[in-house]
Parts: C-alpha cells; structure tokens; sequence
C-alpha cells in the first residue's frame, strides 16, 4: 500500500483517509491526518472552506463534512432552520445541518465503501467535489437570511435563480 502524498492512477483504490490527503496534496490544497481523520482547506467561490473526511472502520463509512463558516445567531436560528430543510429538499446527497454546539452551518455526507474499505481517486474527489458544490451553491441563501433579513423561502429563491444565471 502506498503512503499518503504519493501519486495515485484513477484505478487504484487506497484506504479513504490516504487517498483523501493525496488528493488534498496533488491540488496543492493544505490538509492534515491522524486518528481516523483527516483536515483541510479547499478555496471555494464565496469563502475557504474547511473539509475533514472521518472514518469508522467498523462500519466501513467514510463521512465527508463541509464547513463553510457560517455561524447562526441566537437571534436567527429559527429561520437558519427553516432555511436548512427547504436546502435539503434540493439536494440529491448529502445533507445540511446546524450543530446545536456553536450553531455552526455545515455540509455532511457519508459513504458506504464495501467489505475492502477502499476509496478510488474518482471517488475522492467526486465526494469533495459535492462537498464544495453545494456549499458554494447555498452559501447565498445563508448570507440572506442571516444578515439580509430575506424570509428561508425568499433567500432560497434569489440563490437558486443566481446559480441558475451563472455560466
């Protein structure tokens, strides 16, 4: 098996966290790796987001989580809510949540990989690539609700007709 940061073909499969840090690092984006865990930064269209891939072996799941700091005040978390069901309805996988420590706003997806637990090049980086996606894709609706003062339901629409109108 190869270690992290080395090159990988798109055949190959390695164990998820490697192959997550050797995409990281052939990108030229900064990640670290420990514990079941790895950590990184990736630049998106409205901010740097934070990825971290966590994996159970017992269960052979890898969970994506994509953090694009976005911080819910006391004040708003009604509406943050609101907001973050009428996203997931839009959403194929993964899903948006608000952690109840903190009100932090993030993207999570997980994955079964199968009996061998491994994770292909393409597979990596089409698990990133959705993380980042979404985030950049919802990250207008947050920033209306939360200091435009647009309705869930308003904000969502103004986001959905910009990333509609984009080429």
């Amino acid at each position: 098996m190869r270690m992290a940061g080395e090159n990988y073909e798109a055949d190959d499969d390695a164990a998820p966290l490697d192959m997550l840090v050797a995409l990281f690092e052939a990108r030229g984006w900064p990640c670290e790796s420990g514990h079941g865990e790895m950590a990184g930064e990736i630049p998106g269209s409205w901010t740097t987001y934070q990825v971290k891939g966590i994996w159970r072996p017992e269960d052979m799941v890898l969970q994506v989580l994509c953090l694009p700091e976005i911080r819910v005040p006391d004040g708003k978390k009604k509406q943050a809510h609101e907001l973050v069901a009428r996203v997931n309805e839009q959403l194929w996988l993964g899903h948006f949540d608000i952690w109840s420590n903190g009100g932090v706003v993030l993207y999570r997806n997980a994955t079964m990989l199968g009996d061998e637990g491994l994770l292909s090049l393409s597979q990596a980086q089409a698990l990133v690539e959705i993380a980042v996606d979404e985030c950049d894709r919802f990250y207008p609706a947050f920033q209306f609700v939360l200091w435009g003062d647009k309705s869930p339901a308003e904000a969502l629409d103004a986001a959905m007709v910009d990333a509609a109108g984009e080429a």
